[in-house]
């Protein structure tokens, strides 16, 4: 069987990489930057430091994770929603009544690496006063048509590093470089050994089961085993990948470890490969499964390649059973955003599904994913 990881692994390539000599790319040239342990962590510090009163709210999309409303909350704000449709784009008409009320602050998710309409966002804020977040934690490396970064041109952006790179922690908060600094506290608390070795493993194991499925696979049960045992020892870790907002977490720092890799990484090689994987696939998939977006615009850098399944977690569990990393991308989100009103989140929490697209992987294993699930039948009904 052949083995697909869900995320990119970490190897020699990466430790032993020379240092860039080059700049690099946004947000990591940003001037005005700030690193924490997870994108969430970020999120809850700005917007407790933009909170002015027990009164303010944000506007946010009905669908998203979950995670950044927990943070948002958790900074006292008021969330209110606004519409997503079925194809990831913004309905711009309920999204300016919305703006009407004034909101403290507008967050606008670049849903997979694809851009949001930011010029009919940022005209919005400007009108009504309100604060601007970009939230790229599925987009970090992307731009949008007219080779601007993503992040860049709202008040605040955020990203999440671990998601697109092999680091295994990182968050990071941009502020717009003309603004003055509101003061938002920076992270304090080390993450410790224990948290840090434990992904960095898990991220070396995936490179060996991506290139060595014999090898790598005996390894990964060894490491869940200790896993186990260590969660009876009731031995503290600070995951990454976890649902939630932890208050005792958000003063945790990026790891020393993820910022050496930072500056060793080739990140033009990275986006240059994850848009190759997303089109190569696509053209292995074509008429055999359908892609929630057909197209790969100029300057994104795709987390995923999205696919519409008749039943998401149906299909996830096959694909993992064939050794295929697949995610079900964002079940639940928040509770507020589950009625009729939220129709288009619904069908998009209901049918995509998340095939890998990332950096690690070679063409035998997009071959061998698209066969899988030609050979299950994953042709989407539309609902």
């Amino acid at each position: 069987m052949v083995y697909v990881p869900t995320w990119p692994g970490l190897g020699p390539s990466e430790w032993l990489a020379p240092r860039s000599h080059s700049a690099p790319p946004f947000p990591f040239h940003a001037s005005n930057q700030q690193y924490y342990y997870r994108a969430r962590n970020a999120l809850f510090h700005l917007c407790r430091t933009l909170r002015r009163t027990g009164e303010d709210w944000a506007l946010v999309p009905d669908y998203h994770h979950g995670n950044e409303i927990s943070a948002i909350r958790a900074a006292g704000f008021g969330v209110r929603f606004y519409p997503v449709r079925r194809d990831l784009s913004v309905d711009l008409d309920a999204l300016a009544a919305a703006c009407r009320d004034r909101p403290r602050m507008l967050l606008s998710i670049h849903y997979l690496g694809w851009p949001q309409p930011m010029d009919a966002v940022l005209a919005l804020c400007r009108e009504f006063g309100i604060v601007s977040i970009e939230d790229c934690a599925l987009a970090l490396l992307s731009e949008d048509e007219r080779g601007v970064p993503l992040g860049s041109r709202a008040d605040y952006a955020i990203f999440c590093l671990y998601k697109t790179l092999p680091v295994p922690n990182g968050g990071l908060l941009v502020r717009r470089h003309d603004l003055p600094d509101p003061g938002v506290p920076a992270a304090s608390v080390a993450c410790g050994v224990t948290s840090l070795a434990a992904r960095t493993v898990e991220l070396a194991i995936e490179r060996i089961r991506g290139e060595h499925e014999r090898v790598g696979a005996p390894i990964a049960a060894l490491k869940q085993h200790i896993g186990r045992l260590l969660t009876r020892a009731e031995v503290r870790r600070w995951p990454v990948g976890d649902s939630g907002f932890d208050l005792a977490a958000a003063q945790l720092r990026m790891s020393r470890v993820s910022h050496h890799l930072l500056d060793h990484l080739d990140y033009e090689r990275i986006r240059t490969r994850r848009r190759e994987n997303f089109e190569r696939l696509g053209t292995l998939l074509e008429g055999r499964a359908k892609p929630l977006l057909t197209s790969l615009p100029a300057g994104v850098c795709p987390l995923f390649f999205p696919l519409l399944v008749p039943d998401k977690a149906e299909a996830a569990h096959a694909l993992w059973d064939r050794g295929i990393g697949a995610v079900e991308f964002w079940n639940e989100g928040d509770a507020g955003a589950r009625g009729s009103e939220h129709s288009g989140a619904l069908f998009l929490r209901r049918h995509v599904l998340e095939l890998p697209v990332h950096q690690d992987l070679r063409p035998e294993q997009l071959a061998y994913m698209a066969d899988e699930v030609a050979r299950l039948g994953l042709q989407h009904v539309a609902a």
